[in-house]
C-alpha cells in the first residue's frame, strides 16, 4: 500500500472496540475521504495526493470491508447501520485529533458520509458524495430498470448466508465483474489497487460483513432516514454533488435536483466516467474536490 499512498502514514486506531484501518498525509484543513464497494480506501490512491498538497488527507477503510474490523453480527443488522459506521469514522478524526472536518465518501461511503451529517452536523464542515442518490429515494423509486441495474442490492441483501456461498464460489471474478460493468467502457485501473480489493475481498468474513452492509440499507438504515424525513432534518452544511455521466444513476435521475430535496445548500457536477469517479477521472475528480474545499 505504500506504493499506492507514497509519503502517507499508516493508521490501525480502536474506536469503542472496532479496529478502523487508514492512512494519513498532507498538511492543512482535514478531510476524510470514504470508499465505496466492493472497494477499499485503496480507491483514493489518484485523489489523495493531490489533495494533500493543501489539506490534511485521511482515507479509511468502513467497518467490514479492507483492513478494519468486522464487528459481530447484531439484531437488524445494526452493527453495519451507516449509523454505526459513521460513529466509528467520527470516532476515528477525533482520535487523529480533528473535531472538525470536510467529508467525501463514493458510494457506500457516500452513504455514510449522508449519515454523518446529520447525526453529527456539528462535526462536518462540507461534505461531497460521489455517485449516489439518497437510499431512501432509491428505494421508493425502484422500478424495473433500476432492479435490473442495481440487481445486487437486493442479491446482497438476500438472508441465510445465499449471497456469501455463491460469491465465495468465486470472489475475484465477482469483484473485477463489478469494476468492469459498472465503469465506463475503455476505464482503466490501476492493477495494484484492483489486487488490493482481491487481497481484502477473498476474506469470507468480509464478504459477509459487506452483505450485511446492505441487509441494513434496506432495514435499519431505512428506518432512520424515514424518522429523519418525518423530522424534517436535511443537510445543513454545504454539498457537492458529483456523477458519472456514463453511469446509471445519471441515466436514470436528475441528480442534483434529487439532492435538493434532502439539503440545503447543493452544487453539483457530472464527469465523462462511469461510476468509479475517482479512478476513471482522478483528474477531475480532485479538481472538482479541491475547488470544493477551498470555498
Amino acid at each position: 500500500m505504500t506504493t499506492l499512498f507514497e509519503g502517507f502514514e499508516t493508521h490501525d486506531v480502536d474506536v469503542d472496540g472496532v479496529a478502523v484501518h487508514a492512512v494519513t498525509g498532507g498538511e492543512g484543513p482535514p478531510v476524510l475521504l470514504l470508499h465505496g464497494y466492493p472497494q477499499t480506501h485503496a480507491m483514493w490512491h489518484r485523489v489523495a495526493p493531490a489533495l494533500a498538497r493543501r489539506h490534511t488527507v485521511v482515507a479509511a477503510d468502513l467497518r467490514g470491508y479492507g483492513d478494519s474490523g468486522r464487528p459481530a453480527d447484531e439484531p437488524g443488522h445494526a452493527a453495519y447501520a451507516k449509523r454505526a459506521m459513521a460513529a466509528d469514522l467520527v470516532g476515528l478524526m477525533r482520535r487523529l485529533g480533528f473535531d472538525r472536518f470536510a467529508v467525501a465518501g463514493h458510494d457506500r461511503g457516500a452513504r455514510v458520509t449522508h449519515r454523518m451529517c446529520l447525526d453529527h452536523p456539528e462535526r462536518v464542515t462540507r461534505a461531497a458524495v460521489l455517485d449516489i442518490l439518497p437510499t431512501r429515494h432509491m428505494f421508493a423509486t425502484t422500478d424495473r430498470a433500476l432492479a435490473q441495474g442495481y440487481y445486487h442490492w437486493f442479491f446482497l441483501a438476500q438472508p441465510d448466508g445465499l449471497p456469501e456461498r455463491l460469491i465465495g464460489g468465486d470472489p475475484e471474478y465477482y469483484l473485477r465483474t463489478k469494476l468492469g460493468r459498472w465503469s465506463a467502457e475503455g476505464a482503466s485501473f490501476d492493477p495494484r489497487a484492483v489486487e488490493e480489493y482481491v487481497r481484502c475481498f477473498r476474506d469470507p468474513a468480509s464478504v459477509h460483513a459487506t452483505c450485511e452492509d446492505y441487509r441494513a440499507a434496506g432495514t435499519v438504515d431505512l428506518e432512520h432516514d424515514e424518522a429523519d424525513a418525518a423530522a424534517g432534518r436535511r443537510v445543513d452544511c454545504p454539498l457537492l454533488v458529483l456523477w458519472g455521466t456514463r453511469g446509471f444513476v445519471a441515466s436514470r435521475y436528475d441528480v442534483a435536483a434529487v439532492w435538493r430535496d434532502y439539503a440545503a445548500d447543493v452544487r453539483g457536477a457530472g464527469l465523462d466516467c462511469g461510476h468509479f469517479l475517482a479512478e476513471e477521472a482522478p483528474e477531475e475528480t480532485a479538481r472538482a474536490l479541491a475547488d470544493f474545499l477551498a470555498e
